[in-house]
């Protein structure tokens, strides 16, 4: 994967916002069990109360409470309030709140900072606990808070007036057992059992308690719904933005894989199967596309989520950190164990439909010979082993993959089944707070889903990286034929004079040259044709003039100027090519024919038409030049084929004509007025034919006779007939003496 990665950097503006969406996706999920809590925390347990500092506390209470403070706190937290009286302005305004009011002197918070010093909070809270100590037990003491040894409260009597006798010191010693139960329960619950306090103080100064707690209900369920709405929003966007991203890559990958191939010569082109090419051109980059979107949606989404997990199911509860550590620990073993089974899976896959494609693009391609020779049960047969070793690896991977989701699911119930056994015994003993221990639960839940998250991307990182190496093998291929540093360019009054100097080549990896020592020129105005057994290398001698192959040794020469020293494309450009199979591209035979010249009229097309004896049956067509044209050309006959595939190399117009046995399909008569029709106008054209029948090329100017790579004869064909003994046989092979005068 790593190779490929230069295709991420035009997008690594788009990669970052990405990132910084999923950043927001992750805090307003990892925010919704926290609201949840407090929900039931504050919202069902506490009334909507929200601190324990309240907002307003009749002055008997207060000084009551105050009875458990220094003087200093005292003091100190006074400074936030104002005693509101009968005679005080905002008495009015306040009565309206506080009904009670109008009986008593009510402190009214009116600095809410003090919600800023963790000290103050933790004083107030503390003695609104031990406020609520003594006025619950009386004479009999609570088990959260006694006087101090030696005093006893009465059975009946005011407990506050008899904690009024009680010196400062003495009472401020009984605060240090408080200080026990804050390690002991947690400051949360001190402030919960303080807003018990606080909640029975707002019912004596006569607030709507349910109206409270339904607005915070409600207020908190709008901000859930609002984080779920803007997480929303963001997973869609970075969707999106993934998506794009993928596309955009895998668009540029096929592009360069495809410009790649398209330069590749014979020779690199023998190191690839087709079917493989286009394996790595559409699946391949296809695994690569879809890891890309998971890479970008989960890679970076998972650790924040499984990070931030973590640290507020700490806030909750840090003394439950043990069963995430175990849940880690477990997640961790199975992935593991699932990387070791299907890691050598994913490389085995892409060689199997490699195979798969093979065996059905030779299926296809050769159906006639298939059905001719009655193999279709040989051929259904090598399919079907193709096709089950493919699903049969497809289906181990997929059996391993689908056992991961039940055993996450087990892992995840029995975590669930482990947080409710412990938080339930601390509930019970007020050292967690219900809420919180939902919330903790929800935690748990995302960070197993953040590994999983991590697990599936481990798990088809693999696979992709054996697509991206696939692809950059194709990538980092240097084809062998490509053009100088410094071209030359041809002359203007470029004439198309082919020569040959001692040329030899040799396919890679062969021990003997197929051609050897081949030295002649072809002139422009004549035709030079190529006469060999199968096998003596004319297609090969033919193809290395456009640069299909390049030499071995010695030059080739168009008007004197070496075809490797120019681009490949200017040389080219110079030459009009019929290849021994005739290759039609879907279309209609008008777009067949103006891929030579696309700026071409009408009347030049059905000129090259009637050149290459094509009119006859296009004529014929219902819809003439715009008949259309299957794929591959499999709805014309082989004659039909070559005569459109020289038309197509006439409506270029080049000063040299390569025909690759491109007459063989034609009959004899056709084949005659080919020929004539031909000599007539391209006249002034270098024309060099290799054929297989003496009759085609027996009137050329020039005739080279090729046997095991070498030139046994060269001249015309009365010449041949006497000097060149090969040349004898082939013509005496198939026709008659008369017939050779």
């Amino acid at each position: 994967m790593l190779k490929l990665i230069g295709y991420l950097k035009p997008y690594t503006i788009f990669i970052l916002v990405a990132i910084a969406l999923l950043f927001v996706q992750a805090l307003t999920e990892l925010a919704l069990p926290d609201y949840m809590s407090r929900i039931v925390n504050v919202g069902i347990q506490q009334g909507g109360i929200e601190d324990a500092i309240p907002q307003a506390i009749s002055q008997e209470t207060f000084n009551h409470v105050s009875l458990f403070m220094s003087r200093e706190n005292k003091e100190a937290i006074l400074e936030y309030y104002e005693l509101i009286t009968q005679d005080s302005a905002s008495y009015q305004e306040y009565l309206e709140r506080y009904p009670a009011l109008e009986t008593e002197p009510v402190y009214v918070l009116v600095n809410d900072t003090i919600e800023n010093n963790e000290e103050l909070k933790l004083t107030f809270g503390k003695a609104l606990m031990a406020y609520a100590g003594v006025k619950s037990g009386g004479a009999e003491g609570n088990e959260n808070f006694s006087p101090p040894s030696g005093f006893t409260i009465p059975e009946g009597a005011d407990p506050f007036k008899i904690m009024q006798l009680i010196p400062e010191n003495m009472r401020l010693q009984m605060l240090s057992e408080m200080d026990k139960m804050v390690d002991v329960l947690g400051e949360s619950m001190i402030k919960q059992s303080a807003v018990l306090v606080v909640k029975e103080e707002y019912q004596k100064l006569g607030m709507d308690i349910e109206t409270l707690q339904s607005r915070y209900v409600v207020r908190t369920g709008l901000m859930m719904v609002l984080m779920a709405l803007l997480s929303t929003a963001a997973t869609i966007m970075v969707a999106f933005i993934a998506s794009k991203i993928a596309a955009s890559v895998a668009r540029n990958l096929r592009k360069d894989v495809f410009t790649k191939i398209e330069n590749f010569s014979n020779v690199e082109f023998a190191k690839f199967s087709t079917a493989s090419l286009i394996t790595r051109t559409t699946n391949d980059i296809t695994q690569i596309q879809l890891v890309i979107v998971m890479i970008i949606r989960m890679f970076f989404y998972a650790p924040i989520m499984g990070v931030g997990g973590v640290i507020r199911a700490l806030e909750k509860s840090v003394s439950m950190s043990w069963i995430i550590g175990l849940a880690v620990i477990v997640l961790l073993g199975m992935i593991g164990i699932v990387f070791a089974i299907v890691l050598p899976k994913f490389k085995k896959i892409q060689k199997l439909i490699d195979r798969l494609n093979l065996v059905t693009r030779e299926n296809l391609s050769g159906l006639m010979v298939v059905r001719a020779f009655n193999t279709q049960k040989f051929e259904e047969k090598r399919f079907r082993e193709a096709n089950e070793d493919v699903t049969k690896t497809n289906l181990f991977v997929n059996r391993v993959m689908v056992s991961m989701m039940p055993v996450m699911m087990l892992v995840m119930n029995g975590i669930v089944l482990l947080i409710v056994w412990v938080g339930a015994k601390q509930i019970s003993e007020s050292t967690l707070q219900v809420g919180d221990m939902m919330a903790y639960i929800q935690y748990a839940m995302q960070i197993i889903m953040s590994f999983l998250m991590l697990t599936m991307i481990f798990i088809f990182i693999p696979r992709a990286s054996v697509s991206a190496n696939r692809i950059h093998e194709v990538l980092k291929v240097d084809p062998e034929i490509t053009d100088p540093d410094n071209p030359k360019q041809f002359p203007k009054d470029f004439k198309g004079e082919v020569e040959f100097r001692n040329v030899c080549y040799r396919f890679p990896g062969a021990e003997e040259n197929i051609l050897n020592h081949i030295s002649f020129t072809a002139k422009p105005g004549e035709t030079t044709a190529i006469i060999g057994s199968t096998g003596s290398g004319k297609s090969t001698l033919l193809n290395m003039i456009p640069r299909f192959y390049d030499v071995c040794g010695g030059q080739i020469l168009l008007d004197g100027i070496d075809i490797r020293e120019v681009k490949q494309h200017d040389l080219r450009d110079h030459i009009g090519y019929v290849p021994q199979k005739g290759i039609l591209f879907s279309g209609t035979i008008e777009s067949n024919l103006k891929y030579a010249d696309d700026d071409a009229t009408l009347e030049d097309i059905q000129k090259a038409a009637e050149i290459a004896q094509a009119t006859e049956f296009i004529e014929t067509k219902e819809e003439k030049y715009q008949t259309p044209i299957s794929q591959g050309g499999i709805n014309v006959s082989g004659g039909q084929k070559q005569r459109l595939s020289i038309a197509r190399a006439l409506l270029k117009r080049p000063e040299i004509f390569l025909f690759d046995d491109s007459f063989s399909a034609l009959d004899f008569k056709t084949d005659a007025a080919l020929r004539r029709k031909l000599k007539q106008e391209t006249g002034e054209s270098t024309m060099i034919i290799v054929g297989q029948r003496i009759a085609t090329i027996k009137n050329a100017e020039q005739i080279l006779v090729l046997d095991e790579g070498k030139l046994v004869g060269k001249g015309r064909h009365d010449e041949l007939m006497k000097t060149c003994q090969t040349y004898q046989e082939i013509a005496r092979s198939q026709l008659s003496e008369e017939e050779l005068l």
